[in-house]
């Protein structure tokens, strides 16, 4: 297997809004960053990954882009971001930057002249139809966040098509000049020395000839069949990796929306000569039968173990992936998988190790590494999120919920639970911003912040910082030959890696009560450990606390 740079490194997302704010507005920014590069350092991270900075008006926070080079003036400037990038390098960590190439927003430019005429050079920059039956949409898709993907334009008569908000509408790629706009972009930032992408839904770009409508299959099989894996798009990855991303010691992430493990190989094996690594989302959506609020069932260990080694089998030594429990789209990880209350430091050590032992780069969002947890919004006013707001703005008009069962479906699965403000300290709104946040701090920022853990030996993110220092010092982590014990057990999760000589035997308790597991092989030394015990007979059982976690180097 090739080894690279980004394939052992950890990635650390930053959502830039909510990170820190250096100059007291209510919304991070770029000079925040910067204030905090030491302690990501200190993390033993590598590669920090940038939610979108770049200039928008804000109707999906920054994914609807209305100009690729620049920066967002609440963020900072482009001597800020230069700055950033610079004392990046100099702590020898890579910076990557969101690439969101299937959309932009309404307000750029090539839209804005698209809406003039029907002839207007930039029409062809997006997709127009005219209007079906009774002036009905082209046909029947739905936006990821809810209603119709069409949008009626009174001007012209016809419909652009948007699969987010209606103010993002698709780019054409069909259009060869759409697509040299988005390399020329690419090309910007990886000359001011950028070390690769995270693309946004980039299996989305390539859409089906003649709009066809989707099946009644459910949301999620609509998006794999219908708005994924479209018929150009690996002639379209091809061309930007040898046209872009080739030239430059650069990486490319794709954001696997859509993506099964049947497919993957044809977005990241080796030969493909297409992305580097995808990230996938079975592990995060394994709670969502269908729709992300109301469909949700209970966690369940097995299914989670499958996921994991479905993609193994998958990827095998020909291509390569990223690993996540959270990122800015889904529900804090020890809330969604741990015990957020009487176990939530246990669990949330539990949960990383279990992650930072799976084979893949791996993903930490910001927070995370000090176990923060789903916020309770008390009511619709404190949602931000778009797209909590159209779920509880359809709502009202179906009458399936209540009001109140809504907001409850919002707290326990929207977005804005990712992006509350990362919690420093004790002080107001957690160090944040002396000035009210964007967005509602997190009531427990008293009890969870990173100065209240800096010094705590048996702190989460102490742990973080051991774990991530005995990971770079051992291969076997991120290569090893992956051996799973006890498959079908609901409650533990127990595997052996093993590269070359060096052997390891991960021990998981998902329960929140004590259990037992016989182990067999010669156990040489407690790699790490979330309790201050381990307990083992001679005879080689082993007693589990509740959400406690070893790894075990074994002979």
């Amino acid at each position: 297997m090739e080894l690279s740079w980004f394939k052992k490194g950890t990635i650390y997302q930053i959502y830039p809004r909510s990170f820190n704010d250096s100059n007291n507005d209510g919304i991070g920014d770029l000079r925040g960053i910067i204030e905090k590069l030491d302690y990501l350092k200190s993390l033993h991270v590598d590669i920090l990954w940038l939610s979108p900075i770049f200039s928008s008006p804000n109707d999906d926070n920054g994914y609807d882009i209305s100009d690729y080079c620049s920066i967002m003036p609440e963020f900072g400037s482009m001597d800020d971001f230069e700055e950033l990038l610079e004392q990046t390098h100099q702590r020898g960590m890579r910076l990557v930057l969101d690439l969101v190439a299937n959309h932009c927003s309404d307000e750029h430019r090539w839209f804005e002249e698209a809406k003039k005429s029907k002839d207007n050079p930039y029409r062809d920059y997006f997709h127009w139809r005219k209007p079906g039956n009774d002036g009905e949409p082209p046909n029947n898709w739905k936006s990821f966040f809810g209603g119709s993907a069409w949008e009626f334009d009174e001007a012209s008569g016809e419909y652009y098509l948007h699969l987010f908000t209606r103010k993002q509408p698709d780019l054409n790629w069909e259009n060869p000049k759409v697509r040299q706009e988005i390399y020329e972009a690419m090309r910007f930032w990886l000359d001011k020395g950028v070390d690769g992408f995270r693309m946004d839904v980039i299996p989305l770009i390539s859409k089906r000839e003649g709009y066809p409508d989707a099946p009644n299959v459910g949301f999620r099989k609509v998006i794999e069949d219908v708005y994924a894996n479209g018929p150009r798009v690996h002639e379209y990855l091809r061309e930007m990796t040898e046209k872009v991303i080739s030239k430059y010691d650069a990486f490319s992430l794709a954001e696997g929306v859509g993506i099964n493990h049947h497919e993957a190989g044809l977005y990241v094996n080796h030969d493909r000569k297409e992305l580097n690594m995808l990230y996938h989302f079975d592990i995060l959506e394994c709670t969502i039968v269908n729709g992300k609020f109301e469909e949700s069932s209970v966690f369940d260990l097995v299914n989670m173990k499958r996921i994991f080694k479905r993609w193994r089998d998958a990827m095998g030594n020909k291509g390569w992936i990223a690993n996540a429990l959270g990122n800015h789209d889904f529900a804090r990880m020890v809330s969604r998988f741990g015990d957020d209350k009487k176990y939530w430091k246990q669990s949330a050590k539990m949960l990383f190790m279990m992650q930072a032992t799976q084979n893949g780069t791996l993903n930490i969002y910001q927070g995370d590494e000090i176990g923060m947890t789903n916020i309770t919004l008390e009511n619709v006013e404190e949602v931000k999120d778009v797209q909590s707001l159209n779920f509880y703005e359809d709502n009202l008009k179906t009458k399936r919920y209540s009001k109140e069962e809504a907001l409850q479906m919002i707290n326990k699965e929207g977005r804005d639970n990712a992006r509350t403000p990362v919690q420093w300290n004790d002080e107001i709104n957690g160090g944040f911003s002396i000035k009210a946040p964007w967005l509602k701090t997190n009531p427990n920022y008293d009890k969870i912040n990173v100065e209240r853990q800096e010094d705590d030996e048996d702190s989460i993110l102490n742990f973080y910082r051991k774990l991530l220092k005995v990971r770079k010092e051992n291969d076997v982590f991120v290569y090893g030959d992956f051996e799973e014990l006890d498959f079908g057990n609901p409650n533990l999760y127990i595997y052996k890696k093993s590269l070359g000589d060096d052997k390891i035997m991960v021990v998981l308790n998902f329960d929140d009560t004590g259990m037992v597991f016989n182990a067999s092989e010669s156990i040489s030394e407690i790699l790490l450990n979330n309790y201050s015990d381990f307990k083992i007979d001679n005879d080689g059982k082993i007693d589990l606390e509740p959400y406690q976690g070893v790894i075990l180097k074994i002979n």
